[in-house]
């Protein structure tokens, strides 16, 4: 972490927690102060949450070192995806990444590119050696707290459909996304019945034939 970067998160965190500590002070004024939370952090933004399927099964049987390989293969593979649509990597955690992107589309086709790579990828693997991913989209007004972390219902919602909801090479999109996204050729739409918390309705991003 540079230093600048790291003045502006300490800033960001220590008046963000000033803010809740006066939130808990006997006779605190909780609808001025969220308030001022949303006018200081908050930011609309379309989240991606990601995950890779089979991940702790694999680790589990194959072991430390086929963990650390399948991490920098999909980290080699799928960062510059994310750079290249302007996509801003917040955090890393094992397997999974959090991602923002001003723009929608470019989300959406970051994460449709992401997958046709990992498809030409693993189609010359052993099942073992494969990258299989899976994404979860949203988009709204959340609290950006300087570039480590986003916390809101579209976040919540969005790391439900990645890490949890989501197969092998599929993206889940929350309703938000997808209203900004219904003119984009060549994809279709399709409702499905796991809303994660936060989250009105959800669909599957299918590619049409």
């Amino acid at each position: 972490m540079s230093f600048k970067k790291s003045i502006l998160n300490s800033a960001s965190e220590d008046r963000l927690e000033k803010l809740i500590a006066s939130r808990l002070e006997e006779g605190a004024d909780k609808e001025l102060i969220d308030k001022r939370i949303w006018d200081l952090f908050g930011e609309e933004w379309c989240v991606m949450a990601t995950d890779l399927s089979g991940f702790s099964r694999h680790v589990a049987k194959f072991g430390i070192i086929h963990f650390l390989q399948t991490i920098y293969e999909s980290e080699r593979l799928l960062i510059p995806i994310i750079e290249s649509h302007d996509g801003i990597l917040l955090k890393k955690e094992g397997d999974s990444f959090l991602v923002i992107f001003r723009n929608v589309s470019k989300a959406l086709d970051a994460s449709l590119e992401m997958q046709r790579v990992l498809e030409v990828y693993n189609r010359d693997k052993a099942d073992e050696e494969k990258v299989l991913l899976c994404v979860g989209l949203g988009y709204g007004k959340m609290l950006r707290i300087g570039d480590e972390d986003v916390f809101g219902a579209e976040v919540n919602a969005a790391s439900k459909l990645g890490e949890d909801t989501a197969r092998a090479a599929e993206i889940l999109a929350t309703e938000e996304v997808v209203k900004l996204c219904t003119d984009i050729n060549g994809i279709s739409f399709e409702e499905i019945t796991e809303i994660p918390p936060g989250a009105q309705k959800a669909y599957r991003i299918k590619i049409s034939k």
